[in-house]
């Protein structure tokens, strides 16, 4: 499982350090250190390759529609495997910064743990996605208690 918050940054040739604490976790529950990265919501997921393999069986199942075929161009169509170098970074590809908005002037990034899967975002964006889920969680005061918060 994924969690935790940290700020990392992408250096000039757009590879991206992933804390070591995700690695070990990529390393020892899915024996495998490859990521699938892709755009979402204004940031990048990356998607252990068990975890990519369960989203797209679930795609696949999907009737035929126009929601599966935006699926597969907004979503699958990007995606990129991505592996680990020896200092811990992931190359990210040029259309997966500016996606992103990590242009060559903006290098700082929040690294995400989001359960199954890791999140990164420019700082900007992360601070405005918290600020909309904190605002939906004001509503849900009886939700959080349920699950424990």
């Amino acid at each position: 499982m994924f969690k935790g918050e940290f700020n990392n940054a992408i250096d000039g040739k757009g590879r991206a350090s992933i804390p070591a604490r995700f690695r070990e976790t990529l390393g020892a529950t899915y024996g495998d250190d490859r990521l699938m990265v892709t755009q979402r919501d204004g940031g990048l997921a990356a998607y252990p390759l068990q975890e990519w393999e369960k989203v797209l069986e679930k795609v696949e199942a999907l009737p035929a529609s126009d929601l599966k075929d935006a699926i597969n161009l907004a979503l699958i169509s990007p995606a990129v495997e991505c592996s680990f170098d020896k200092q811990g970074r992931i190359q990210l590809t040029k259309a997966q910064r500016c996606y992103a908005g990590l242009e060559s002037e903006i290098r700082e990034i929040v690294v995400v743990g989001s359960i199954d899967k890791i999140m990164i975002w420019n700082r900007a964006k992360h601070a405005e996605m918290r600020k909309q889920a904190e605002e939906l969680l004001k509503n849900e005061s009886q939700t959080l208690k349920h699950l424990g918060f």
